[in-house]
């Protein structure tokens, strides 16, 4: 929900022959969204789990600017699941 208000979800782009294309809806308040992208690179260089994330999906194909994007999506999720269930975040090394 948080997500998709703050437009981070994928939306589809196929016209013709571009088939497959997606990038980020951009529905929601785009200051929100230039917050997380810093907030996501950020994390990718210092937070331990943000980083190992970026990398995997760079590894797997992605583009740094959709591994960032990812990330800022990953962001949003933690915090509202921080104030969801009201506890502090706990970063758990695995």
């Amino acid at each position: 929900v948080a997500a998709a208000y703050c437009g981070l979800i994928p939306r589809h782009n196929e016209s013709g022959k571009l088939k497959g294309r997606t990038s980020i809806s951009k529905l929601g308040p785009a200051r929100i969204r230039c917050k997380l992208y810093m907030a996501a690179i950020v994390a990718g260089q210092w937070n331990k789990r943000i980083k190992r994330h970026k990398l995997t999906l760079i590894n797997n194909g992605k583009t740094p600017m959709q591994a960032v994007c990812a990330n800022m999506r990953k962001l949003i999720h933690i915090c509202f699941g921080v104030i969801k269930n009201q506890e502090v975040f706990k970063l758990q090394e695995s």
